[in-house]
């Protein structure tokens, strides 16, 4: 007679053990706190530097070591940036001339994803805004973005 090796029985505690890792509240515990960690690390791989900010009346930039202000090279011509940290968008519609604005949308509060043709899209539910003004293009939105203050300094800029 040829003798069967095989796996043994586990013991009765090693059963309980499994049991406990593979029920659905542990399997959702694990998956939650796996999609924290995956969820914030996307999170912070997404955010852009935030907009310095500044007063118009002889204050320095938030950020630059005295210098303050971002680049002017960073905002292109008939485009713009989305700064999500610090809820701006700053747009340059032509050569030299800065704008900049609130770039949460007044429709649901979503922040605006982009600026492309002379527009801030909005990537929730597509409405579309003015590159110089701010006012809405195309709905759904409401109302137009609120403006801020843009402060040109040589090759810099702050928005307060």
């Amino acid at each position: 007679m040829t003798e069967r090796r095989g796996p043994t029985a586990p013991a009765s505690g090693e059963l309980d053990r499994v049991a406990g890792l593979t029920d659905r509240r542990s399997l959702l515990k694990i998956a939650g706190v796996t999609g924290l960690v995956v969820g914030a690390g996307t999170l912070a791989a997404c955010s852009s530097p935030p907009v310095p900010s500044g007063t118009t009346g002889g204050g320095s930039g938030a950020s630059g070591g005295g210098q303050g202000g971002i680049p002017t090279s960073e905002i292109p011509v008939g485009g713009g940036k989305v700064f999500a940290d610090s809820q701006t968008v700053v747009t340059q519609p032509k050569a030299g001339t800065f704008k900049a604005f609130d770039a949460i949308c007044p429709h649901q509060g979503c922040t605006v994803g982009s600026v492309e043709g002379g527009q801030i899209i909005c990537p929730c539910h597509q409405s579309h805004f003015d590159d110089s003004t701010g006012q809405v293009v195309s709905g759904p939105a409401p109302t137009g973005l609120t403006p801020k203050t843009v402060t040109v300094s040589g090759s810099t800029l702050t928005v307060s």
